[in-house]
Protein backbone atom coordinates (compact mmCIF):
# COMPACT_ATOMS: atom_id res chain seq x y z
CA UNK A 1 0.00 0.00 0.00
CA UNK A 2 1.50 3.36 -1.05
CA UNK A 3 1.31 6.66 0.85
CA UNK A 4 -1.76 7.83 -1.03
CA UNK A 5 -3.67 4.62 -0.39
CA UNK A 6 -2.75 4.72 3.31
CA UNK A 7 -3.91 8.32 3.65
CA UNK A 8 -7.21 7.60 1.90
CA UNK A 9 -7.82 4.54 4.05
CA UNK A 10 -7.23 6.55 7.23
CA UNK A 11 -9.43 9.42 6.04
CA UNK A 12 -12.21 6.98 5.15
CA UNK A 13 -12.08 5.58 8.68
CA UNK A 14 -12.70 9.13 9.92
CA UNK A 15 -15.84 9.09 7.72
CA UNK A 16 -14.58 11.49 5.08
CA UNK A 17 -15.67 10.40 1.64
CA UNK A 18 -16.93 11.05 -1.86
CA UNK A 19 -18.98 14.20 -2.31
CA UNK A 20 -17.93 15.80 0.98
CA UNK A 21 -17.07 19.49 1.25
CA UNK A 22 -14.19 19.77 3.71
CA UNK A 23 -12.05 22.57 5.14
CA UNK A 24 -8.60 21.30 6.14
CA UNK A 25 -6.26 22.55 8.87
CA UNK A 26 -2.98 20.63 8.95
CA UNK A 27 0.54 20.16 10.21
CA UNK A 28 2.49 18.43 7.46
CA UNK A 29 5.31 17.41 9.80
CA UNK A 30 2.89 15.46 11.98
CA UNK A 31 2.14 13.05 9.14
CA UNK A 32 5.70 11.76 9.01
CA UNK A 33 8.59 12.25 6.64
CA UNK A 34 8.24 11.19 3.00
CA UNK A 35 8.86 12.82 -0.36
CA UNK A 36 6.30 15.18 -1.92
CA UNK A 37 4.14 15.18 1.21
CA UNK A 38 2.03 18.22 0.31
CA UNK A 39 1.36 16.98 -3.23
CA UNK A 40 0.42 13.50 -2.02
CA UNK A 41 -1.90 14.81 0.70
CA UNK A 42 -3.74 17.15 -1.69
CA UNK A 43 -3.99 14.45 -4.35
CA UNK A 44 -5.28 11.94 -1.79
CA UNK A 45 -7.97 14.33 -0.61
CA UNK A 46 -9.10 15.31 -4.10
CA UNK A 47 -9.37 11.72 -5.28
CA UNK A 48 -11.27 10.73 -2.15
CA UNK A 49 -13.76 13.62 -2.44
CA UNK A 50 -14.30 13.05 -6.16
CA UNK A 51 -15.88 15.48 -8.65
CA UNK A 52 -18.88 16.09 -6.40
CA UNK A 53 -16.82 17.29 -3.44
CA UNK A 54 -14.94 20.46 -2.56
CA UNK A 55 -11.55 20.83 -0.86
CA UNK A 56 -10.92 24.06 1.05
CA UNK A 57 -7.96 25.34 3.06
CA UNK A 58 -7.45 28.63 4.91
CA UNK A 59 -4.97 30.96 3.19
CA UNK A 60 -4.75 33.42 6.08
CA UNK A 61 -2.28 36.27 5.67
CA UNK A 62 -2.66 38.29 8.87
CA UNK A 63 1.07 38.06 9.64
CA UNK A 64 2.09 39.87 6.46
CA UNK A 65 -0.98 41.98 5.65
CA UNK A 66 -1.10 44.24 8.68
CA UNK A 67 -2.23 47.78 9.57
CA UNK A 68 1.37 48.84 8.81
CA UNK A 69 1.38 46.95 5.48
CA UNK A 70 -2.29 46.88 4.40
CA UNK A 71 -1.79 45.50 0.88
CA UNK A 72 -3.27 42.18 -0.29
CA UNK A 73 -2.52 40.63 -3.67
CA UNK A 74 -4.90 37.76 -4.45
CA UNK A 75 -2.35 35.99 -6.65
CA UNK A 76 0.85 36.65 -4.73
CA UNK A 77 0.26 37.18 -1.01
CA UNK A 78 1.40 33.98 0.72
CA UNK A 79 -0.54 32.05 3.35
CA UNK A 80 0.96 32.23 6.83
CA UNK A 81 -0.66 29.13 8.34
CA UNK A 82 1.64 26.33 7.25
CA UNK A 83 3.26 24.54 4.35
CA UNK A 84 0.17 22.65 3.15
CA UNK A 85 -2.12 25.71 2.71
CA UNK A 86 0.70 27.56 0.93
CA UNK A 87 1.25 24.61 -1.42
CA UNK A 88 -2.49 24.36 -2.03
CA UNK A 89 -2.73 28.09 -2.79
CA UNK A 90 -0.63 27.61 -5.94
CA UNK A 91 -2.05 24.18 -6.90
CA UNK A 92 -3.49 24.09 -10.45
CA UNK A 93 -7.19 24.96 -10.57
CA UNK A 94 -7.36 26.34 -7.03
CA UNK A 95 -9.26 29.61 -6.49
CA UNK A 96 -8.95 32.06 -3.59
CA UNK A 97 -11.50 34.27 -1.89
CA UNK A 98 -10.91 38.01 -1.74
CA UNK A 99 -10.07 38.99 1.83
CA UNK A 100 -6.92 40.74 3.08
CA UNK A 101 -6.31 38.61 6.18
CA UNK A 102 -8.70 35.62 6.18
CA UNK A 103 -8.93 34.37 2.61
CA UNK A 104 -9.72 30.74 1.79
CA UNK A 105 -8.62 28.61 -1.17
CA UNK A 106 -10.81 25.94 -2.76
CA UNK A 107 -11.13 23.54 -5.65
CA UNK A 108 -14.11 21.40 -6.53
CA UNK A 109 -17.83 21.46 -7.21
CA UNK A 110 -18.84 24.29 -4.84
CA UNK A 111 -15.74 26.49 -5.08
CA UNK A 112 -17.66 29.46 -6.48
CA UNK A 113 -20.37 29.11 -3.84
CA UNK A 114 -17.83 29.20 -1.03
CA UNK A 115 -15.50 31.89 -2.35
CA UNK A 116 -17.33 34.36 -4.57
CA UNK A 117 -19.05 36.49 -1.93
CA UNK A 118 -16.33 36.81 0.72
CA UNK A 119 -15.58 40.31 -0.56
CA UNK A 120 -19.02 41.44 0.66
CA UNK A 121 -18.01 41.06 4.33
CA UNK A 122 -16.29 43.82 6.31
CA UNK A 123 -15.03 41.43 9.01
CA UNK A 124 -12.69 38.42 8.71
CA UNK A 125 -15.28 35.63 8.94
CA UNK A 126 -18.63 37.22 8.22
CA UNK A 127 -21.86 35.68 6.88
CA UNK A 128 -20.57 35.62 3.28
CA UNK A 129 -17.29 33.91 4.19
CA UNK A 130 -16.52 30.27 3.34
CA UNK A 131 -16.42 29.55 7.08
CA UNK A 132 -20.04 30.66 7.48
CA UNK A 133 -21.20 28.85 4.34
CA UNK A 134 -19.70 25.47 5.24
CA UNK A 135 -22.50 24.40 7.64
CA UNK A 136 -25.16 25.33 5.08
CA UNK A 137 -24.05 22.44 2.83
CA UNK A 138 -23.36 19.94 5.62
CA UNK A 139 -19.62 20.55 5.29
CA UNK A 140 -16.87 19.12 7.46
CA UNK A 141 -13.68 20.39 9.09
CA UNK A 142 -10.58 18.20 9.16
CA UNK A 143 -7.70 18.74 11.57
CA UNK A 144 -4.61 16.79 10.49
CA UNK A 145 -2.11 16.60 13.33
CA UNK A 146 -2.56 20.21 14.44
CA UNK A 147 -5.08 19.77 17.25
CA UNK A 148 -8.41 21.55 17.16
CA UNK A 149 -7.32 24.87 18.64
CA UNK A 150 -6.59 26.46 15.20
CA UNK A 151 -10.29 26.41 14.29
CA UNK A 152 -10.98 29.48 12.14
CA UNK A 153 -14.63 28.48 11.76
CA UNK A 154 -15.13 29.39 15.41
CA UNK A 155 -14.31 32.99 14.53
CA UNK A 156 -17.37 32.96 12.28
CA UNK A 157 -19.47 31.68 15.18
CA UNK A 158 -18.02 34.41 17.40
CA UNK A 159 -18.81 37.07 14.83
CA UNK A 160 -22.42 35.94 14.91
CA UNK A 161 -22.64 36.22 18.72
CA UNK A 162 -20.18 39.13 19.12
CA UNK A 163 -18.49 38.36 22.48
CA UNK A 164 -16.82 41.41 24.06
CA UNK A 165 -13.22 40.43 23.22
CA UNK A 166 -13.59 39.86 19.48
CA UNK A 167 -13.47 42.94 17.26
CA UNK A 168 -10.76 45.57 17.10
CA UNK A 169 -10.17 48.66 15.00
CA UNK A 170 -11.15 49.31 11.41
CA UNK A 171 -8.30 49.21 8.92
CA UNK A 172 -8.25 50.42 5.30
CA UNK A 173 -6.74 47.83 2.95
CA UNK A 174 -5.70 47.87 -0.69
CA UNK A 175 -6.84 44.72 -2.52
CA UNK A 176 -5.51 43.56 -5.88
CA UNK A 177 -7.43 40.91 -7.86
CA UNK A 178 -6.02 38.33 -10.26
CA UNK A 179 -6.17 40.78 -13.16
CA UNK A 180 -4.14 43.39 -11.26
CA UNK A 181 -7.13 45.67 -10.64
CA UNK A 182 -6.90 47.49 -7.30
CA UNK A 183 -9.60 48.54 -4.88
CA UNK A 184 -9.74 49.91 -1.34
CA UNK A 185 -11.91 48.56 1.42
CA UNK A 186 -12.27 49.06 5.17
CA UNK A 187 -12.51 46.06 7.51
CA UNK A 188 -12.97 45.48 11.19
CA UNK A 189 -10.09 43.38 12.51
CA UNK A 190 -10.06 40.70 15.19
CA UNK A 191 -8.40 41.81 18.40
CA UNK A 192 -8.14 39.14 21.15
CA UNK A 193 -5.84 41.47 23.12
CA UNK A 194 -5.24 39.89 26.54
CA UNK A 195 -6.96 36.62 25.58
CA UNK A 196 -5.83 33.17 24.47
CA UNK A 197 -8.05 31.18 22.11
CA UNK A 198 -9.18 27.78 23.41
CA UNK A 199 -11.27 26.27 20.63
CA UNK A 200 -10.23 22.73 21.53
CA UNK A 201 -12.95 22.96 24.19
CA UNK A 202 -15.46 22.43 21.43
CA UNK A 203 -14.51 18.74 21.34
CA UNK A 204 -16.15 18.25 24.72
CA UNK A 205 -19.42 19.67 23.38
CA UNK A 206 -19.67 17.42 20.32
CA UNK A 207 -20.84 13.82 20.36
CA UNK A 208 -19.06 10.99 18.55
CA UNK A 209 -21.54 11.27 15.67
CA UNK A 210 -20.26 14.77 14.84
CA UNK A 211 -16.62 14.53 15.97
CA UNK A 212 -14.57 11.54 14.82
CA UNK A 213 -11.01 10.99 16.03
CA UNK A 214 -8.26 8.80 14.66
CA UNK A 215 -4.90 8.83 12.97
CA UNK A 216 -3.94 9.77 9.42
CA UNK A 217 -0.53 8.17 9.03
CA UNK A 218 1.26 9.39 12.18
CA UNK A 219 -0.97 12.43 12.71
CA UNK A 220 -3.63 12.46 15.43
CA UNK A 221 -6.61 13.80 13.50
CA UNK A 222 -10.17 14.99 14.06
CA UNK A 223 -13.10 15.37 11.66
CA UNK A 224 -15.91 17.69 12.79
CA UNK A 225 -19.35 18.29 11.35
CA UNK A 226 -19.56 22.01 10.57
CA UNK A 227 -23.28 22.33 11.33
CA UNK A 228 -22.87 20.71 14.75
CA UNK A 229 -19.93 23.00 15.44
CA UNK A 230 -22.10 26.01 14.72
CA UNK A 231 -25.04 24.78 16.77
CA UNK A 232 -23.03 23.76 19.84
CA UNK A 233 -20.64 26.69 19.60
CA UNK A 234 -23.47 29.20 19.31
CA UNK A 235 -25.36 27.76 22.28
CA UNK A 236 -22.24 27.77 24.45
CA UNK A 237 -21.28 31.34 23.57
CA UNK A 238 -24.79 32.51 24.41
CA UNK A 239 -24.44 30.86 27.83
CA UNK A 240 -20.88 32.04 28.45
CA UNK A 241 -19.32 34.56 26.02
CA UNK A 242 -15.84 33.79 27.41
CA UNK A 243 -16.06 29.99 27.16
CA UNK A 244 -13.65 29.70 24.22
CA UNK A 245 -10.96 32.04 25.57
CA UNK A 246 -8.75 32.38 28.64
CA UNK A 247 -7.41 35.62 29.97
CA UNK A 248 -3.65 35.65 29.49
CA UNK A 249 -1.81 35.25 32.75
CA UNK A 250 -4.82 33.75 34.54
Amino acid sequence: MNWKQRIQKDLSQLRLGEGDHVLVHASLNSLGKFSDRAKIVVSSLLDLLGPGGTLLMPALSYQTVTPDNPIFDLAKTPACVGALPEFFRTFPGVQRSMHPTHSVCAIGKLSDYFLSEHLLDDTPCGPHSPFAKLPEVHGKILFLGCGTRPNTSMHAVEERIKPPYLLGARVNYTLKDQTGRKMSKSYFTHDFAGFEQRYERLEGLLGSDSCQKGKVLQAASVLMDARSLWEKGTLQLKKDPYFFVDRKGS
